[in-house]
Formats: C-alpha cells, structure tokens, sequence
C-alpha cells in the first residue's frame, strides 16, 4: 500500500507540468508581449490617483530650535531641528490648469504648516487603494498541494471567506511621493462670490472632504487657506518591479499629463471582479508567471533605489 501511494504522488508531479495545474493559474500572455510601462504611461496612473485619493501622508521638517515661536508655543521638546515630521493630511486635485500640482487646505495651527511657514520643504506619499477588494488573491503553492489539487484533493482556495486585515496586495499597488514647497493660491481666499477662485476651490474641495467645511477660509474656528504643492520632483512605485515601472518620473512628464489622458484609464480594482496578478499599467501586457521568475533570477530590469 506505501509503495503504492509513492507511485501515485510519483505520477502526479511527473503531470504536474505548467499545463497540468492550470486551473491554479490564470492563463497570462506570452513573455514577449510584456514590457515595462514607461515613465509617461506611470504618471498617467499617478495623476488619476491624485484625481480619485483623498488622502496622503505629506511630511515636513522641523525648523531648528531658535527660529520662530513655535517650538514654545507647542511645548516642542528640544532638539527637534531637523527631523522630519508626516502626518495625514485632506488633499485634493482642484486646480483647473491641470499641471498636477495638489490643492491643500492649510490651517495655520496645523504643526506641519507651522514647520512650512519656518521655511520646510515637503513631500507628499499618495497610495492607491483600490475601493473593490480583488476576486483572486496572489497566493502560492507548494509541490505537494499542487500535487494534492491534480488528485482532486485539495480545492482552490483563493475564494474563501477567511478574514484579511489588508484584502489585497499593498505591494503591488503603485504609490508615489511629490516631493515640492507649497505656496498660496492667488485669490484662493475669495469666496464672496460663486465664480471666485477661493469659491470654486471650496466647492471642489468639500466634494472629496464634505466636513472640511467648517474650517474653509474664513471661517471662525480655524485660519486656513488655500495653497497648492508646486511638484519639482516624482518617485514612483507603481507595483512589483516585474511588471511596474519603479524609479523617477520627469516633472515634465508629470506636468504633461491631460484630464483626457487619465480619465480614459482605470486603476487595480476600481471595477469589481480584478485579480491581483492583472494589475498593471492599462494597455500593457501583464508578466507572465513563468516571466517573473527569470526576471528575478537575471536580477530585474528596473533601474530604481528602494
């Protein structure tokens, strides 16, 4: 009975060819078809994440201990000169230039506008999110549970119902960092009539944050204003590096992009239904597994630091 059942799991792995467990992978174009999405194709992405995420992480740097007030305003510990400083932060792409540079709302008692007003450049992290969880997970099998599924005895997996804290592949999802100083919107203040700059920047700013109403500029509670990130700089994760482009994006590039043009895409998972191995750039072909393995074994063809 034992060498029996050697014999079989023998057989089994001999079948166990890429053709033999494919109902455990979905069928993927050819190695050839793939490539890399270029810098352009990212920052289309990255401008319609800007366009549909509400939130980012933007970071400053504290201003040395002897300038401004704000250190014994804020019982600041000492020493903090230097060190920088995220925090979430409401952003929003309300601007009808369409250059890409991000609207905030800046409270002036806000510590992170407190550090830019002392002078502080920043950087604003941006992560998609995608609002629909995907239908078929990335997961990984063994030999023996590849053998197990030829011989009928495992099921597919990748529709359970087990809870997940993260429902999804963070790391394949593109994320980006501006990297800028921020200045005040001209006008962005004015809000005495409809077809004023600080109007309009209102309405469109309480579209993607409807509590941010309370503290708009004029407001009694808080003083605040309008300011946009001047992008100078772009890095890009957009995913795994098999499939994604990973490095910087051209300012120029990133300023290029029309409405037009990241209107026209979609995003991972903004339609029910995606699987995480299909996540890349519209229009480009996704790796094929068999890809992905020879690319990490020749070292990848990305030029970017993580």
């Amino acid at each position: 009975m034992k060498s029996t059942s050697i014999s079989l799991l023998l057989v089994a792995a001999s079948c166990c060819t890429a053709e033999a467990v494919a109902p455990l992978r979905e069928p993927r174009p050819r190695a050839a078809d793939h490539r890399i999405p270029t810098s352009y194709e990212s920052a289309v992405m990255g401008r319609r994440m800007l366009a549909l995420t509400p939130l980012g992480t933007l970071a400053t740097v504290f201003p040395d201990d002897d300038k401004g007030s704000s250190s014994t305003q804020e019982n600041r510990p000492a020493g903090l000169g230097g060190m920088p400083h995220g925090l979430m932060e409401y952003i929003s792409d309300c601007e009808g230039d369409d250059q890409g540079n991000p609207t905030l709302l800046a409270i002036t008692i806000e510590t992170s506008f407190k550090n830019i007003a002392a002078g502080s450049n920043v950087s604003l992290a941006v992560q998609w999110t995608p609002p629909h969880p995907p239908a078929k997970r990335i997961k990984s099998a063994s030999l023996i549970d590849r053998i197990r599924y030829y011989l009928g005895l495992l099921e597919d997996d990748n529709d359970d119902d087990e809870y997940e804290p993260v429902p999804y592949s963070a790391a394949n999802l593109p994320r980006f960092s501006l990297l800028g100083h921020v200045e005040l919107i001209p006008g962005g203040d004015d809000r005495s009539t409809k077809d004023k700059v600080g109007a309009e920047l209102a309405s469109c700013f309480v579209k993607a944050h409807p509590d941010a109403r309370y503290w708009l500029p004029g407001s009694r509670i808080h003083e605040s204003h309008f300011v946009r990130l001047v992008v100078e700089q772009v890095y890009w994760v957009g995913g795994f590096g098999d499939r994604a482009y990973i490095g910087w994006i051209p300012v120029e590039e990133w300023n290029k992009v029309t409405r037009a043009e990241w209107e026209a895409i979609q995003l991972p998972g903004e339609k029910a239904g995606w699987k995480e191995w299909e996540a890349a750039a519209p229009g480009v072909p996704v790796v094929p597994e068999r890809a992905t393995r020879a690319w990490r074994v020749q070292g990848g063809n990305n030029n970017y630091d993580l």
